[in-house]
């Protein structure tokens, strides 16, 4: 599986070996030695999926404190552009973001290690989107930041006036003013 570092300590982008046939194709989503070869060694333990139609975007989130989470996320029907944001306060990306686009198409899968805000938008008609973490989800613990901090310049190639969000993500603060994740 051809695995990419990013400039980001900890991120990788994963590119499953595909076989395909007349029947099909197989690929394999998943393997904790793979894993484990590029120095992650984590134990996910809960898996999450949704399903959201076209600007539909999720995020920026992140959990905090003992319930910080690592993620390894992918697309299993169209294709979203996934978004990560740096929020370490002592790593020399902190303030930085990445934008890759998965779809069910290429197949890639994201890892996310703890200490960055994560965030999708639908760039297809519809698309469900799949994660593993590792550690449970805590409303208590949850955190964000906002989509369009100006400071950011998130490129999330839609336009705003096309995005539909929750609530909540439309008044999360914007970075510098959000919880710490050591707290």
């Amino acid at each position: 599986m051809p695995i990419t570092d990013t400039h980001f300590e900890g991120v990788k982008i994963f590119e499953p070996k595909i076989w395909e046939d007349a029947r099909g194709y197989f690929f394999e989503s998943y393997n904790l030695e793979t894993l484990r070869s590029h120095g992650i060694d984590v134990s996910f333990v809960q898996d999450n999926q949704a399903q959201s139609s076209f600007g539909v975007l999720r995020g920026l989130h992140y959990q905090v404190g003992s319930f910080m989470q690592a993620k390894l996320v992918r697309v299993l029907e169209g294709e979203v552009l996934d978004v990560i944001l740096d929020i370490r306060p002592t790593s020399f990306t902190y303030g930085q973001w990445l934008g890759v686009r998965l779809s069910a198409e290429n197949k890639k899968q994201l890892f996310i290690p703890r200490g960055f805000a994560h965030g999708y938008v639908v760039l297809s008609k519809k698309a469900t989107f799949f994660y593993k973490c590792d550690n449970y989800y805590s409303k208590a613990h949850e955190g964000g930041i906002r989509f369009n901090d100006p400071n950011l310049h998130i490129n999330w190639e839609i336009q705003e006036n096309e995005m539909i969000l929750s609530e909540k993500d439309l008044v999360w603060p914007v970075l510098g003013q959000h919880r710490p994740i050591g707290n």
